[in-house]
């Protein structure tokens, strides 16, 4: 059997769903609707925050930021999954595909780093409220934005790197709605142990590290406001913190659940299915989750109408 290296001229099947032909004009109506739905959230909530100077505090600017990464990460997947809906085009290149898992990976764990400094900055406020503005200055939530990316874009590179070495025994039926990792590797020909190792060694790093540093901090920032004597106080500080622990849950569920089993006993069936969740379903509800619970918010986004209204 002949076997090409993923940089020779091997064909790239993506599945998607085009195994329910029925559902093609239906599903593509959802995912449009979902995928206008996120960029208008998204792009509200970045709006808002620019223009508003009362939202000029380090919690929005991560917002914002989280809103953009939110855009990216379902812009990765959409567009192409309906390119193939519609026109019933399920092929796509060796060099699109990396790219596309490239994309994925580093706007996937910028996620999860920067919803861990998101945890950070919610852990200040509530557990070091004086010291806030001094130790949240606005060029240090700047660096940490940076250093999001950074850490990003190096394990992006490195598995992308990676699978750049691995082979694979002719044309590759890939049943998924975009290039991903375990697919990928389940599929390659090559031996996958050393790639499965950097998973299960490099991976925590990436979001089992951010995870367990967001989960202490949530156990300071409860414990801190248990301590709190009055209830309405206690409800107020909960509620500074509630959507981003909504949307920590939804993201991580998910993520942990496709990327920490083995290669081998994973169902790319069911993955496929969970990983809507993160790559379109969660990016969409993220603004809602934030704008429904989040007074400032709100309140910045009816002033933004009326004056639209009034004009």
């Amino acid at each position: 059997m002949e076997i090409r290296n993923i940089s020779s001229e091997v064909k790239f099947f993506l599945v998607g769903f085009s195994d329910f032909p029925k559902h093609r004009v239906l599903l593509v109506a959802i995912f449009l609707i979902v995928y206008i739905l996120t960029l208008g959230g998204n792009t509200s909530i970045i709006t808002i925050v620019r223009v508003n100077s009362s939202l000029h505090k380090p919690m929005y600017f991560f917002l914002g930021n989280l809103s953009f990464v939110d855009i990216c990460l379902i812009s990765c997947t959409v567009p192409k999954l309906l390119i193939n809906l519609i026109f019933n085009q399920t092929t796509i290149s060796h060099s699109e595909c990396i790219g596309q898992m490239s994309l994925l990976l580093t706007v996937g764990s910028a996620e999860f780093f920067l919803l861990a400094v998101m945890a950070y900055d919610r852990y200040v406020a509530i557990c070091c409220p004086l010291h806030y503005t001094m130790i949240m200055r606005r060029k240090v939530c700047i660096i940490l934005v940076i250093m999001c990316w950074l850490c990003a874009n190096l394990h992006s590179l490195l598995h992308t790197v990676m699978m750049n070495q691995l082979f694979f025994c002719g044309d590759v039926v890939i049943n998924h709605f975009f290039c991903d990792l375990p697919p990928l590797l389940k599929l390659s020909c090559s031996d996958n142990f050393a790639h499965e190792i950097v998973i299960f060694t490099e991976g925590p790093l990436v979001v089992m590290g951010p995870f367990i540093f967001t989960l202490v901090s949530y156990i300071h920032i409860i414990s801190t406001i248990l301590k709190i004597p009055s209830a309405t106080e206690r409800g107020k500080a909960f509620s500074t913190c509630s959507s981003h622990l909504t949307v920590v849950t939804l993201f991580y569920v998910t993520d942990i659940f496709i990327y920490f089993r083995p290669v081998s006993s994973s169902s790319l069936e069911y993955n496929r299915i969970i990983s809507v969740m993160y790559t379109v379903i969660a990016p969409m509800l993220n603004p809602f989750i934030y704008t429904l619970r989040n007074s400032e918010v709100k309140g910045a986004l009816r002033k933004a109408f009326k004056r639209k209204t009034a004009a």
